[in-house]
């Protein structure tokens, strides 16, 4: 095993074991290998933990061991959030020590705000192998080092810092959000426990372990739409939007408006890249061609993910239409602007970078 197998220690009271969800049993996995965890209530970050180790050859179709046991547990090749022991050399991978604050990323990183979970340490130390595996059973190329480096860490924005967040209870907002998150993943996983006023082993409850199971399978699922998502789709947007700004100059003089070649997931990337070019917050607004041969241009948000953006279309053009627009911008063949004034449509290309172009003599920029 990677890491070296702990050796397997004298006999004990026998624990729960979990097999993948269409295979229950006493006996070990595939070749034996066993992975521990915890029994009673389950969560979202072992469960994503298990489900990516198996994803690995050398867990593929490992089954798994639920006990709090120590003897039990050190029987077992690799441990997941329990056993008050993170050694990665040992395989163990508990993070609820009083000690413990891994992040992914040091001090001033870009992910060192978030403690890791179980989720977080398994994809720390085998998130690049098992992106690779995942990726090699939908027979994609494999990545080369620097595309696997973003895909690695876009896994984790999207998907594994979240359950890290979750599991150590380190709140998304300053204040009192307005609504209620229940459709998330973890809500999802801890669903699939018994009620809290269940007795266990209630013969009119499904059994725990299967529930784990299906927990198992459930997040398995959604490791593997985020990493296609991120090396499939995601990734190959940034050589467009890459391209895009190395060629803005081309667009307008003043270098604040890009073209994509073709619409794309643009705004992270665009974000990204201001940052590795050292020319944060020059970008002001994004045009591309929508598949009726038709213009849009988009204002570039302030920061990833906000609804603020850095330079909005004309307030006077906000909300209106056709000739409407047109009598107003004196730029003809005008379709719309959005009412928030994010997003306008022309018919035509030079129309749409006039739009820009005039927002920005508006406003002095």
């Amino acid at each position: 095993m990677r890491g070296g197998t702990i050796s397997k220690v004298g006999a004990a009271k026998k624990a729960r074991v979990v097999g993948p969800a269409s295979e229950m049993g006493d006996s070990g996995g595939k070749n034996g290998v066993m992975i521990g965890t915890h029994d009673g209530m389950f969560h979202c970050d072992e469960a994503m933990a298990v489900a990516m180790l198996r994803r690995l050859p050398e867990y593929a179709g490992a089954t798994v061991k639920r006990t709090r046991l120590p003897d039990e547990l050190g029987a077992c090749d690799v441990v997941v959030d329990v056993g008050g022991v993170y050694d990665p050399a040992a395989m163990r991978f508990d993070h609820h020590q009083r000690e413990f604050n891994d992040t992914l990323h040091a001090a001033g990183g870009r992910f060192s705000r978030t403690r890791l979970s179980s989720a977080g340490l398994v994809y720390k130390h085998f998130g690049k192998q098992v992106i690779a595996a995942e990726l090699a059973a939908v027979g994609a190329d494999p990545l080369g080092e620097g595309d696997m480096d973003k895909t690695f860490l876009r896994v984790y924005e999207t998907l594994i810092e979240t359950l890290d967040a979750q599991d150590n209870g380190i709140p998304q907002f300053d204040g009192e959000p307005a609504w209620p998150v229940t459709t998330d993943l973890g809500s999802r996983v801890a669903r699939l426990n018994k009620p809290w006023n269940v007795e266990w082993g209630d013969p009119n409850y499904p059994n725990q372990d299967v529930q784990f199971a299906k927990a198992v399978e459930m997040v398995g699922k959604e490791f593997s739409v985020a990493v296609k998502a991120a090396a499939l789709h995601w990734l190959p947007a940034r050589v467009i939007v890459e391209e895009a700004v190395a060629k803005r100059k081309s667009v307008h003089p003043s270098g604040r408006i890009i073209e994509l070649t073709q619409f794309c997931p643009w705004s992270d990337h665009l974000h990204d890249i201001e940052k590795d070019e050292g020319m944060e917050g020059e970008l002001l607004y994004v045009v591309y061609s929508d598949p009726k041969g038709l213009y849009r241009l988009q204002c570039v948000p302030k920061d990833k993910g906000s609804f603020v953006c850095r330079l909005v279309l004309a307030e006077a053009w906000q909300g209106l239409r056709d000739k409407e627009l047109d009598a107003v911008t004196g730029i003809e063949g005008g379709i719309f602007v959005h009412a928030n004034g994010f997003i306008g449509g022309h018919n035509t290309r030079a129309g749409a970078i006039s739009f820009a172009t005039s927002t920005m003599a508006l406003a002095g920029r």
